[in-house]
């Protein structure tokens, strides 16, 4: 149980970006939950059902638990069995059903297209690092992939021919996703001037992007970059790689790119899970109204 919580953790921080303090109550209130279950005789999270769970809440509603912070304990167990589905890590999502109010919010906030612009331009240099961070930014818009997904790439993964990239996601499936103009351009940049000398110093190693001692990236490495030239832009804290894939989604979504076809890119099994994940913009929405509507 304890390693499945700690991989959900590590999700939370590397690749849903949430921060500190709010990763910091998801382990709190998951600790008190597993506490409370292995005090019961729940030693495998595949052993939980609905019950346990109400009974856990029952069992804090008699220790005289305030309602919001029973509500957000629901809502940290409920996230937690959704990755864990979405994962393939468990077979079924017992909490599904069972409604609390929406206290956090956890879909990334989407960018602009001009905003992407903007981080992606704050990587722009001659130096080395700034070209490999470059090519990562634009890789990362240009195909939606999982931080795990680009850690992972290979460098035969990219076929320029075809403006293609290969890559491995959830299950160890593999799916083909296009490869556009600037990425590609960034990314012949990036091999043909800074990757042959890094990897220089281990070439056995055959990952696309390398750090200057060339090695592989890892998805915390990754995901620093990340945050590095979000700041550098002025957005702060709030642009993780989850943003980047969310931007991609929405962004083709909102210059009316079918469902279907977003789906196959992103690698969601369902296409559910696809009607979560994006949405249309507000501002597109007032536009169709004041467009259509006989009043607006």
């Amino acid at each position: 149980m304890q390693d499945l919580l700690a991989r959900f953790l590590d999700h939370l921080a590397f690749e849903r970006g949430l921060a500190a303090n709010t990763r910091a109550a998801y382990a709190a209130d998951l600790a008190l939950v597993t506490d409370w279950l292995v005090a019961h005789g729940v030693a495998r999270l595949e052993q939980i059902t609905r019950r346990h769970i109400v009974e856990f809440l029952s069992d804090q509603r008699r220790q005289g638990m305030a309602v919001a912070t029973m509500a957000r304990r629901l809502v940290a167990v409920k996230v937690l069995f959704q990755y864990l589905q979405r994962e393939g890590l468990l077979g079924r999502n017992v909490t599904a059903a069972m409604n609390a109010p929406k206290l956090w919010r956890l879909l990334p906030a989407i960018l602009a297209p001009t905003e992407v612009g903007q981080l992606v331009d704050a990587a722009a240099g001659d130096r080395a690092h700034a070209i490999r961070d470059h090519a990562i930014l634009e890789l990362f818009y240009s195909c939606g992939l999982r931080v795990s997904e680009l850690a992972t790439l290979r460098v035969a993964d990219v076929q320029f021919e075809s403006a293609q990239v290969r890559c491995i996601g959830k299950g160890d499936k593999q799916r083909v996703v296009p490869l556009g103009k600037q990425a590609a351009g960034s990314l012949q940049r990036y091999l043909a001037q800074v990757r042959p000398r890094w990897a220089a110093k281990h070439p056995a190693v055959d990952r696309l992007f390398l750090t200057q001692q060339g090695h592989g990236f890892t998805r915390q490495g990754l995901y620093l970059v990340i945050v590095h030239y979000a700041r550098e832009a002025g957005f702060g804290g709030r642009v993780t790689p989850h943003t980047l894939r969310h931007c991609f989604a929405s962004h083709l979504l909102a210059n009316g790119a079918q469902l279907r076809a977003i789906q196959e890119m992103l690698g969601h099994v369902s296409i559910a899970t696809t009607q979560i994940y994006t949405h249309v913009d507000q501002e597109r929405l007032v536009a169709v109204h004041r467009q259509f509507h006989p009043r607006a």
